[in-house]
């Protein structure tokens, strides 16, 4: 990318529409070719028959896996939310092991996040395709990271959508981030349903209590409270909640693999997020020559909240 890879290259997109985030979605979506129709397959990654899904195939185009975030859902959290990304070239998206309708395997209690990453290098393979892109959100940011890292000869770039960041220490903050954040958009109701939540409690892997965490926080993600719309289905996952209580629970250090990151890489990230815009920077100050796009007017779902920068970005860097 031309970039010293000890420097961090961090874009703010200046120009900010004056519509609210509601309008800007509409307008957006009245811009973009009908979204492309996606076909179900089973493939068996490791062992385990995964759920994954796929646009057109496109020849001469390198395909694209997206990864969603939440720990606990599955793939349409992204979909169609990302179908802009399916223009020019075939997206995959698929359901992470005991998520959505991918079966958990046996000794749950055991789960880790590096099966998940390990599971994004053997889906590649088992599809027969040499290279292809990563895109994630969230927790799917960080998985996306460390499976370029894993799989430096199959990830051509990467893109990540509100990255978590590359050690837990954004975890002790972001519940009272949170907060605040609710607070200051004058969310009373929201914000008391979050204070009366313990984080400390998400250490342990109990399910329901993952979900209920995960719908009360959700608002706190959203710049503006006229997206609340947005909030998927609650969700339950006996394995997502696993992985997620034991990285809040062990906590993770993973410069060191972000380091080894071969593929070019940019982190977008909205200003407004309750997980602050400095851990994509800071993960882009160990990644070699990675760049960081912030996005105004936009929280954690920078897609939703100002889609026109946030896939200019991304579709640039991408082409």
């Amino acid at each position: 990318m031309g970039h010293p890879s000890d420097a961090v290259y961090v874009s703010r997109v200046s120009e900010t529409p004056p519509a609210g985030a509601v309008a800007r979605l509409a307008a957006w979506r009245r811009t973009r070719p009908r979204t492309p129709p996606l076909t179900r397959h089973t493939v068996v990654v490791r062992g385990l028959p995964f759920a994954v899904w796929s646009t057109p195939a496109v020849p001469g185009a390198t395909p694209l896996l997206a990864i969603n975030g939440g720990m606990i859902y599955g793939h349409d959290l992204l979909w169609p939310a990302l179908a802009p990304l399916a223009e020019g070239r075939q997206v995959f998206l698929y359901d992470q092991r005991g998520r959505g309708e991918t079966p958990a395997p046996p000794g749950t209690r055991a789960a880790r996040i590096e099966h998940d990453i390990l599971d994004i290098v053997a889906l590649r393979e088992a599809l027969g395709i040499a290279g292809w892109d990563l895109v994630g959100h969230s927790w799917g940011g960080g998985m996306a990271l460390l499976a370029a890292a894993e799989d430096a000869t199959g990830v051509r770039r990467v893109v990540t959508f509100d990255a978590v960041g590359a050690t837990s220490r954004w975890l002790d903050a972001l519940h009272d981030r949170a907060l605040a954040h609710l607070a200051a958009r004058g969310l009373a109701t929201r914000h008391t349903a979050l204070a009366a939540l313990d984080p400390l409690a998400l250490h342990d892997p109990e399910p329901t209590r993952h979900a209920v965490y995960s719908r009360t926080m959700y608002p706190a993600w959203f710049h503006d409270p006229a997206m609340l719309a947005q909030a998927p289905p609650e969700a339950h996952s006996p394995h997502g909640a696993t992985v997620v209580a034991r990285l809040r629970r062990e906590g993770f250090d993973w410069r060191d693999r972000f380091a080894a990151i071969r593929a070019p890489v940019l982190l977008i990230h909205g200003t407004e997020d309750a997980l602050p815009v400095a851990e994509a920077e800071a993960s882009a100050a160990v990644i070699p020559g990675a760049r960081v796009v912030a996005i105004p007017e936009a929280g954690h779902m920078p897609f939703f909240e100002n889609p026109a920068p946030t896939f200019a970005a991304a579709l640039g860097f991408l082409a």
